[in-house]
């Protein structure tokens, strides 16, 4: 702590001479400490605690009596600093106890704690922050969840979550300890979120954290408090489009596609930053899901970004296409650039398995999902182009090197076929042996599966059969060929149609229910 020295104590008339060095060391002493100090923890009680909580508010009013009192003289308040720090310290033992949690609320020592978070005393006020982050971890309040929603609503509600933030103005990460604060600021509000999600829109109302970590992310060296800013902007945008688009707003969309960029044309140096750079790709998922972050996204040339980055096949390849697939959902002017820059001669190699990762880039992202995005994405630019000069080049891809693509839909159908099919049997033994799985979890089972790709496999058949007549003829060769049925691939649709969730909205699922229902009942 930046803290004076203390003052030299008076010494004895007549002192004590030292033990000699090589006097024996007696273990019973030790031991006896040892054994106090465990009997210390053993018995931390309510008693304990109203100790603890009535030190520290000694120890607050005092310095506080001593700045008050010599406001320009930090002599005279230096020795009741050091001791406040003391009090802090002690104060960490509670972490063992959460079940006390809802008794120091109601002392009001998390009152006192929130405000040391605005001290003079940048020390003071990172003692504050190590202290929140130890009773608020994830391993201390795992099996006390009860507890751990008192304690955070009571940090909620002193404006704990505001005090956080504003701190984090003042530390800088060339000072280690305040470095070491900024995480730990970082690692308690991500605490208090998985404690009380709804926080994560309050943090976004109420301060500018999103300010902070935007300007963060900005900064092109990496370092682990980068890393984690990023980890804390995904949480925040992850099941939250008021923070989504508040996001947009600032010109998010903008600052994570110039953080992206980086890493165009080369990969991550460490397994932390590859982390980051996932983190990133996580946030502009999420901010491109309103479609107002749509438009700024093309505006911004995301599209052709995106591109970039597959044509370069580096790590990013696969997180690129997962990104143009959010982009292009439900927004046609994006599958519109998207073909205007020619990212089908981009993405139809890698709809046919020539995905071209290096073994660093495999372990990180599964063949299935690339190709489960590769099919929405596809799926996206049939909806998005309806029409014209654009819609008959996505249509001859199709048709090209002898409808080399129909036969790829049919190797994803059977594929994944086999797959789902193996997942039924399984849910059907443990049935067999009383263990309950009900239709959701069956269901999402499925889709881990690959049920997704095995539904949009015939999606396309019927599609594509409906508007070529060369194409029609291979589908019905190829059925033929693996002994499928209309009913077959009727059943697949009809389960698809039956369990379109409502996420965006009741009349988004009836659009999608329809078009479904039209193939199936071109099917009977």
């Amino acid at each position: 702590m930046d803290l004076p020295p203390p003052q030299k104590r008076i010494r004895s008339a007549s002192p004590q001479p030292p033990p000699p060095f090589d006097a024996p060391i007696d273990l019973s002493l030790l031991e006896a400490l040892e054994k106090s100090q465990q009997n210390a923890i053993e018995t931390l009680d309510l008693k304990t605690l109203k100790r603890l909580a009535l030190s520290l508010e000694r120890r607050l009013n005092a310095n506080t009596a001593a700045r008050l009192k010599y406001p320009d003289n930090p002599e005279k308040f230096a020795d009741s600093e050091l001791e406040l720090h003391e009090e802090l310290q002690k104060l960490k033992i509670l972490a063992g106890a959460p079940e006390l949690y809802p008794d120091l609320v109601s002392l009001g020592t998390v009152n006192s704690i929130a405000g040391l978070l605005n001290h003079d005393n940048t020390d003071i006020a990172i003692d504050a922050v190590t202290l929140l982050q130890d009773l608020t971890d994830a391993d201390v309040i795992e099996d006390n969840e009860e507890s751990a929603q008192v304690l955070v609503d009571a940090l909620i509600e002193n404006s704990a979550v505001e005090l956080l933030v504003q701190n984090l103005s003042r530390l800088s990460d060339s000072d280690p300890d305040e470095s070491a604060a900024i995480y730990n600021t970082l690692s308690t509000i991500e605490n208090l979120i998985e404690v009380k999600p709804s926080a994560s829109e309050l943090v976004c109302e109420k301060t500018k954290l999103l300010k902070w970590l935007q300007a963060r992310i900005k900064i092109r060296e990496f370092d682990s408090n980068k890393q984690y800013a990023s980890e804390i902007l995904a949480i925040l945008l992850q099941n939250s489009a008021a923070n989504q688009k508040r996001f947009g707003q600032m010109n998010g969309v903008d600052t994570l596609l110039q953080a992206v960029a980086m890493y165009k044309s080369k990969d991550p140096k460490m397994g932390d930053e590859e982390e980051m750079v996932e983190n990133l790709f996580d946030c502009l998922c999420c901010v491109l899901m309103p479609l107002e972050n749509k438009e700024r996204f093309v505006k911004a040339e995301g599209v052709e970004l995106m591109i970039i980055i597959m044509n370069q096949k580096k790590l990013c390849y696969g997180s690129a296409i997962r990104a143009l697939d959010f982009a292009m959902t439900n927004y046609p002017p994006a599958c519109e650039r998207f073909i205007d820059v020619m990212g089908l001669k981009t993405a139809f190699p890698a709809f046919m398995g020539k995905v071209p990762l290096s073994k660093k880039n495999k372990k990180k992202q599964s063949k299935e999902e690339l190709e489960e995005r590769l099919l929405s994405l596809i799926a996206s630019l049939f909806g998005g182009i309806l029409r014209g000069s654009r819609r008959e080049r996505l249509l001859s891809k199709f048709v090209e090197n002898e409808c080399e693509k129909i036969d790829r839909l049919m190797e994803l159908y059977m594929r994944y076929s086999d797959r789902v099919k193996e997942e039924t049997e399984r849910f059907d033994e443990l049935e067999l042996d009383d263990l309950e799985i009900d239709d959701d979890e069956k269901y999402n089972r499925k889709l881990e599966s690959g049920l997704y790709t095995l539904q949009a496999s015939p999606s396309f058949f019927l599609l594509l059969a409906i508007l070529h007549s060369r194409m029609r003829a291979r589908i019905e060769l190829l059925l033929k060929q693996q002994k499928l049925t209309k009913n077959d691939v009727k059943i697949i649709l009809q389960e698809y149609h039956d369990n379109i969730g409502d996420l965006d909205g009741p009349e988004e699922r009836e659009r999608a229910q329809s078009k479904i229902s039209k193939f199936i009942s071109a099917l009977t």
